[in-house]
């Protein structure tokens, strides 16, 4: 083997090696709600990468890009993040309203968005939607709505 292909072989040695790990993940509910709770871009960042080929892809990708805005420090950033989160996750949220996971994500923004955005005429109408059907949520969503609830000035974990 001449020079050349030995330095072909090993740069792609190390790009299979440092990409593998990511070929290898999938998208997790339990990690989603890590990373919105992290206040990390980068945890942001790859779960959006991960998000893509999961249903319902398209309110999580909005639903992580209106908190991406809220962790970027440019005013121009942070406006071009969250009107592009909110019509990725308006376009699924009215495709499936009825959605328990979709009416929390939607308060979880709707309460921490500045009023700037105007993103906050929801927020009783999800919080009893949320307390009517807690019970029908994944385990998974179970617990991140009611870690959501201790730090909540609208829904309070005795709601549910």
């Amino acid at each position: 083997m001449n020079k050349a292909n030995l330095i072909i072989t090993l740069l792609l040695t190390i790009v299979v090696a440092a990409n593998a790990r990511s070929w290898q993940q999938k998208f997790e509910r339990s990690a989603f709600y890590k990373a919105m709770a992290s206040g990390k871009v980068d945890d942001v960042d790859e779960q959006l990468t991960l998000a893509g080929n999961t249903p319902g892809h398209e309110a999580y990708e909005g639903v992580l890009l209106m908190r991406k805005a809220g962790l970027v420090g440019r005013p121009k950033d942070k406006l071009k993040y969250f009107k592009a989160g909110r019509l990725k996750f308006q376009t699924a949220f009215a495709a499936d309203s009825n959605n328990t996971e979709y009416r929390f994500l939607r308060l979880a923004i709707q309460e921490k968005a500045p009023k700037i955005v105007k993103y906050h005429s929801n927020i009783n109408d999800d919080k009893q939607f949320i307390i009517a059907h807690y019970k029908t949520l994944p385990p998974v969503v179970q617990q991140a709505v009611t870690e959501y609830s201790k730090t909540s000035k609208v829904l309070h974990p005795a709601d549910l």
